[in-house]
């Protein structure tokens, strides 16, 4: 399998930058409210959006930006958005957690998102469209007993469903140990879903492990669920974090771009930067310029 890291690398810059704009853009009082960074784990939502068609159905969660990035490559709506512009992709009254457009769906209530994938996979299913749909869960989500319900029926009516467990080690400030029992393959399997294990940040590594998850649920027609053990680098929203600084420490020597960069050229990865940089900033002054969106 040839894997484009080039143009890879330069997606997976672009949700790092732009999530280094908004903790910038609160830090200077231009934003409300709060948001959630997705620094660390952009190798896995830049891997799977890869790999699905644009008639394919993305449901994702409060962590969503980078899954948005990936999918709808639209850091000026998303940012206006965010800002409480009117030419956001809600007009506005989303913000950083509800987000709709073409495809893409978020939702910042935990389990809830499973049980409308599920719905929607096998709404697509009885269309006999060949569309999958895609979710976006944490480990935190495992709390959730709707979760368990969805898992239940999509098993039982066989739904072209791909569940994606970001296990990322803490569920809000709680680390995974002091909340969950047992597995989470281990809970899976007990619905007789097939599942796949992974921990690792190297897009290479999870671009040829995504492209056959999505080909088994497309072809087969059934759920999939693929965890990935992975870790955030940031808060969990905008300063909540009471984490290890060592720990912190040990993952960022392991965090996604530095795999990437050690097979572009450095040509290559100045390029991105450059033009990431330079988007980037013309997106942020045409945003401060747009109204605020109306309430009515």
């Amino acid at each position: 399998m040839v894997i484009p890291f080039k143009n890879l690398y330069k997606k997976m810059l672009l949700i790092r930058k732009f999530e280094e704009l908004l903790l910038d853009l609160f830090s200077r009082g231009k934003l409300f409210g709060t948001t959630h960074t997705y620094v660390g784990q952009e190798a896995i939502a830049v891997s799977v959006m890869a790999h699905l068609k644009k008639s394919d159905i993305v449901f994702s969660n409060h962590r969503c930006h980078g899954h948005f990035l990936a999918k709808e490559n639209d850091p000026e709506g998303l940012l206006a958005e965010i800002m409480g512009r009117n030419k956001g992709v809600c007009g506005g009254r989303g913000g950083s957690q509800h987000l709709h457009k073409n495809n893409f769906y978020s939702n910042g209530i935990q389990g809830g998102i499973v049980a409308n994938s599920l719905g929607m996979a096998f709404s697509e299913k009885y269309k006999k469209t060949e569309n999958i749909v895609v979710v976006f869960i944490g480990d935190g989500t495992w709390g959730e007993g709707i979760l368990y319900e969805s898992l239940n029926l999509a098993s039982l009516w066989s739904v072209p469903l791909l569940v994606i467990v970001e296990n990322n080690k803490y569920a809000q400030s709680t680390p995974i140990e002091f909340n969950l029992s047992g597995s989470i393959i281990k809970r899976v399997q007990s619905f007789d879903i097939e599942v796949d294990e992974v921990e690792s940040n190297d897009i290479a590594v999870l671009y040829p492990i995504f492209n056959k998850a999505i080909d088994f649920v497309r072809i087969k027609q059934k759920p999939f669920v693929q965890i990935v053990n992975t870790y955030r680098l940031n808060a969990h929203s905008k300063g909540d974090d009471d984490r290890s600084k060592n720990e912190i420490k040990k993952w960022w020597k392991k965090e996604p771009l530095q795999y990437l960069e050690s097979k572009i050229s450095k040509e290559d990865i100045k390029e991105a930067e450059l033009s990431v940089e330079e988007r980037l900033n013309e997106i942020e002054k045409r945003v401060n310029d747009m109204e605020f969106g109306s309430i009515d």
